[in-house]
């Protein structure tokens, strides 16, 4: 393979690199839930006595790569994942549903949270979701104990790649609200169809001509709402701009009686700026 001798520096694959630690009782399925991921590396490169996986996800056309660390199960973090549990900024606080030990030794694991990463985001996930037949801890309960701790809530499974994504990208989600990430992501995040067609018809039309087109009532409705709350947008961001230069904005009104000639050509909306 050739080398590339440009100099350029190589193009990141991600927006937003984030680090999570899956906490819980050994048999809980960890495993089970990072098996569901795209691969990334799994190889640990620090502690052997925990499992390490790298993954993308999209979330709202942004590109989050997540570091997921998986502990031993054991009642104490080995040495290196301890202190690395300092930069997580965001755990899954994982249980199985059929074995409710699993959840009455969540308080040992959210102490254990706390004390090393305290203030970060939290997921609970109810693990092996496919076997409720079986099931020993209570959907409902289970709520409760994450409202009561102010986390986010999911029941999983693997088996049917049920909630897996879901709940990664809701603890992704409020990692980038907590490190103030929000105004960045939104700004950026991928329009709807409907935003994108709204957008498109009203660029080439005025807000007096949609009753024209040929569309559902419903449609030109919805057209209208989107052209008169954008034009009053506009006149705001006009008003405030021009203000600051002394300048006098004034607004010039147009025939828009349906007999005359002027409101079929125009393409200037009723209340128009002029600056003089």
């Amino acid at each position: 393979m050739a080398e590339d001798t440009s100099g350029r520096p190589p193009q990141k694959q991600y927006d937003y690199l984030l680090k999570f630690l899956l906490v819980g009782d050994s048999d809980v399925g960890k495993q089970e839930i990072l098996s569901e991921l795209d691969d990334g590396s799994s190889e640990s490169p620090f502690c052997g006595h925990s499992a390490y996986k790298t993954t993308t996800i999209l979330l709202d056309g942004k590109r989050v790569k997540l570091q997921l660390w998986d502990t031993s199960g054991q009642g104490r973090f080995c040495t290196i994942i301890r202190s690395y549990s300092r930069g997580a900024q965001g755990v899954l606080l994982v249980y199985d549903i059929t074995n409710r030990w699993s959840f009455d030794g969540l308080d040992r694991w959210l102490k254990e949270v706390d004390e090393h990463a305290p203030g970060v985001p939290k997921v609970l996930v109810g693990n092996r979701l496919h076997l409720a037949f079986k099931r020993k801890v209570g959907e409902r309960d289970a709520r409760i104990y994450a409202s009561k701790h102010s986390m986010a809530f999911f029941e999983v499974s693997p088996l049917c790649n049920f909630n897996i994504h879901e709940s990664f990208c809701e603890l992704s989600r409020m990692a980038l609200q907590r490190n103030g990430m929000e105004r960045l992501w939104r700004s950026n995040k991928v329009l709807s169809l409907q935003e994108l067609c709204c957008r498109a018809i009203v660029a080439r039309t005025t807000v007096y001509s949609i009753e024209q087109l040929p569309l559902p009532t419903c449609v030109k409705s919805h057209l209208k709402s989107y052209s008169l709350t954008n034009i009053s947008t506009q006149l705001k961001y006009t008003h405030s701009t021009r203000k600051g230069n002394g300048k006098k904005i004034k607004f010039v009104s147009t025939p828009t009686s349906p007999g005359s000639d002027s409101s079929r050509t125009s393409c200037v909306p009723r209340n128009s700026c002029t600056i003089s």
